[in-house]
């Protein structure tokens, strides 16, 4: 009779396990309690993880941002470079300057070379 008092000591009540187990003692005592270093490197790991999907996506965000407006620019700078063409022809340039009155005239003979001895 004495190895059935004792048995019954070490583990408890009969059928306590299913009374521990709906009851949440079980799990928060012995599973809970006994690996929480454990449940706490898992949730640093997920706050990391959700932290780093973050950083991504706004880093792509501020990638096709930056991709368009290289896009805009480029687009600019080839309609500035070919309005100045076109501004820098000759017939262009002789236009501009009798509309603004400046008093010059385009040269008849073409322009020569000044040579300087150096002794």
């Amino acid at each position: 009779m004495e190895k059935g008092t004792k048995k019954n000591e070490a583990g408890s009540k009969p059928g306590s396990f299913i009374k521990e187990l709906l009851s949440g003692t079980m799990i928060s005592e012995k599973i809970i309690l006994n690996n929480l270093w454990y449940i706490l490197l898992l949730t640093l790991l997920a706050a990391v993880y959700i932290g780093n999907r973050f950083h991504a996506e706004k880093v792509t965000r501020q990638m096709t941002r930056l991709q368009r407006e290289v896009k805009e620019l480029r687009a600019e700078s080839l309609a500035t470079s070919a309005s100045l063409m076109d501004l820098s022809r000759q017939s262009e340039v002789y236009r501009l300057v009798k509309e603004k009155g400046l008093n010059l005239e385009e040269l008849k003979a073409p322009p020569y070379k000044l040579l300087v001895d150096r002794k």
